[in-house]
This record gives structure tokens, sequence and C-alpha cells, in this order.
């Protein structure tokens, strides 16, 4: 069974196509990464995703049902949570504020709540009342996953989510995502940080020139060394 289906897709900015035919399959509770050298269009597939970017060729597909026609907001309630690489967290806004906004996503009898969030998320405790621009790198992260979360979501879409992070919160953020795939959580995810990236995925996808060049499992991607080497330069 496939949750998530990106079938020849073609998306971009103004008259520049930057995707070319990307073709994934996620099936539930799969976590799927997307890699590749900057550039190669990773964010600009995440964001046809989500509805931020209308395709200009090709389906995206939610358990069948197309939705590549559907505006971001009515995608979100579908149960696609998007964290881009920004975070985009509201620095105006206070931590507590920010989550209870994006409850407003959820569906009814949502699964997640602020008590939860922040039992997920222990560090963003004593900060419910800062604003947003208040927070360090790390919990901005951590806000901006746990605000994702709020929306109950049933695909959790990641943009680099180590970005900028010191080491040990790297560590935390890892352990997090690694506790939402034991709960069931989908999660499609583009990384730079490889050992992170493969530590997580169950499957996985490179990138180049906006097409699909590679898949295979982690393990596979590991031992190939010309792969790595040509399609992520290392």
């Amino acid at each position: 069974m496939t949750m998530l289906e990106l079938d020849q897709v073609e998306s971009g900015y103004g008259e520049t196509m930057v995707t070319h035919g990307v073709s994934l399959a996620i099936a539930p509770a799969q976590t799927h990464a997307v890699l590749g050298r900057n550039g190669v269009g990773k964010t600009t597939t995440l964001k046809t995703v989500a509805g931020q970017i209308t395709p200009r060729a090709g389906a995206i597909r939610l358990g069948g049902a197309n939705i590549h026609h559907l505006p971001a907001h009515a995608i979100a309630r579908l149960g696609i949570a998007y964290v881009p690489e920004t975070r985009d967290v509201f620095g105006a806004l206070s931590v507590r504020e920010n989550l209870k906004l994006a409850g407003r996503l959820a569906k009814p009898g949502s699964g997640w709540t602020i008590d939860d969030t922040i039992a997920f998320f222990p560090n963003l405790a004593n900060r419910l009342d800062h604003g947003g621009h208040q927070l360090s790198g790390g919990e901005q992260q951590m806000l901006a996953i746990g605000r994702a979360l709020m929306t109950d979501p049933d695909i959790l879409i990641l943009d680099e989510p180590t970005e900028g992070l010191a080491p040990i919160i790297i560590e935390q953020i890892f352990e997090k995502l690694t506790e939402l795939k034991s709960r069931g959580m989908t999660i499609l995810l583009v990384e730079q940080n490889l050992h992170f990236a493969l530590g997580l995925a169950d499957q996985v996808s490179l990138m180049s020139r906006g097409q699909i060049v590679w898949q295979g499992l982690p393990e596979e991607l590991k031992t190939d060394q010309a792969a790595q080497a040509r399609w992520l330069g290392v």
C-alpha cells in the first residue's frame, strides 16, 4: 500500500522548471529520505507536495486520491505537515500561541495537545510564554516540529531539520524522529547530514538536476561509494 505517491511531477517557479518527472512512492509508517547536492530540486519537491507550489505536470496522490490541485491549507487538513528549512516560527507569538494556532488545523479528536507536545519536547516547557524570536535555533526547530505535530498529521515532511544545529541538538532531534517512527508516523525527509538521514530512513532517493537518479535501501547507499561520490559529492 502507498500512502503518498508522486507520479512524474514537474514543478518550478515562474517560467523556470526545477523538477522534471519526479516519481516517489512512500508506504505508511515509512521514512523516505531524498538526498542530493544543493540546488537539485529537493526543497521544490517538498513544497510541491505541501501545496506551496502547483505542479505543471504529473500527479500527487494521498491514499490514492489526487491532491496536487489543492491549496496548501487543504492539504494540511488532509494530514500532511510541512516543516520548512527556514522553520518559519511566528517570532511575535509565544511558543504557546504558535502551537495553539497550528492546532486549529487538526482533525477532530486530535492525538496532539499542547501538553503532549511539551512532554515530547521538554526543552520548550519553560519557554511557553516566550516569543518565537527569543528561542535558540534548536528550540525553534523543536517548536517548528511541535507545531507540525499539533496538526495531527499522517505524514511529516522535514526539510533540512539539522541545518545550523549543534551536535547535541541534532542527537535530540534524531531521537525524537526515531520515536515518531516507532509510533507509526510516515516521514518524508530532505537532509544534507548523510549519517543522520541514513540512520532514520527506510528508503532513499537521490536527486540530480530535478530528477530521481538512484533509489534503494540505506544499507545499499552506504556501500555504494560510486553513487555517493557522483550524486552527493562524498
